[in-house]
């Protein structure tokens, strides 16, 4: 199967799946992402399948599949209480770049890297060669791309979990108690929520090969490290900057994420030397 994809034309094959996919979702009774939405997840769908071909695409569509899955959680509860996601849930290009701009910008690198420009067939190297050159440029943007989803998708579910079952919430700076949905909120049952998806997500990162077992361990030590941080700069800075929204959060979030999991594997690496 994986040997009759990289057969064709990437870009005939991503254009293909994904306006069919597209279509899908135009049509599909419960709108996961808006029209605008719609047409910045079909651009990037493309950009991840062009660069990392179908085992990048798999990270990116696990991310949002149960993203949008876990945004839903208790959503009539969130509604009535007034700290629901807007539009119930629906992506808009805010939401679809400020989660993924980081994961694209590892993707549009490691194609670069390979092929000088992007040209059909450059996705298709040998991913279980450069899982064994951790040090190479390649090996450490692919674990920034999946570190980045795995970020993203930790802090998703700590947040939506958080809302909708969280018993008590604590501002991460002062942990005094507030009311669930605060800025920079943290709970017990959210945390450990996001820990379960980072892993989730990881696993899959490591399943189609981008990353290996330590990589794993990697990407979910960084989702948690960026998760909080994250937490910190809504509690303390959010609320100061207007220009300073959720989505610019969102996207320095995963580029935190995104760093440290590559600080983290480079630091190991000189260690072990």
């Amino acid at each position: 199967m994986s040997s009759l994809i990289n057969s064709v034309n990437p870009w005939l094959v991503a254009i293909g799946l994904n306006t069919i996919l597209l279509g899908l979702a135009w049509i599909a009774p419960k709108k996961l992402l808006t029209p605008a939405g719609l047409f910045h997840a079909w651009f990037l769908s493309i950009l991840i399948w062009v660069t990392l071909g179908w085992q990048g695409y798999a990270v990116v569509m696990f991310y949002f599949l149960v993203g949008s899955g876990v945004t839903r959680i208790g959503m009539a509860q969130k509604e009535a209480e007034g700290i629901a996601e807007k539009r119930s849930g629906a992506r808009g290009p805010e939401n679809v770049w400020g989660s993924a701009l980081t994961g694209a910008l590892c993707a549009l690198g490691v194609g670069l890297i390979n092929s000088g420009f992007l040209v059909p067939g450059s996705q298709y190297f040998d991913f279980v060669q450069y899982k064994s050159l951790i040090t190479s440029p390649q090996s450490l943007l692919l674990l920034g791309y999946v570190a980045s989803f795995s970020t993203k998708l930790a802090d998703t579910t700590a947040s939506e979990v958080g809302k909708a079952y969280g018993k008590s919430t604590f501002l991460i700076t002062t942990l005094q108690p507030v009311p669930r949905g605060t800025e920079g909120a943290v709970s017990l049952e959210g945390t450990l929520a996001g820990i379960v998806a980072s892993v989730a997500i990881a696993f899959v990162g490591w399943a189609v090969g981008l990353i290996d077992l330590l990589g794993v361990a990697w990407c979910v030590l960084a989702a948690f490290i960026a998760t909080n941080l994250e937490s910190v700069i809504g509690a303390t800075l959010q609320s100061k900057y207007t220009w300073l929204t959720n989505e610019v959060v969102n996207i320095f979030n995963t580029l935190i994420g995104a760093i440290a999991a590559v600080l983290l594997a480079w630091t190991w690496i000189n260690i072990i030397k």
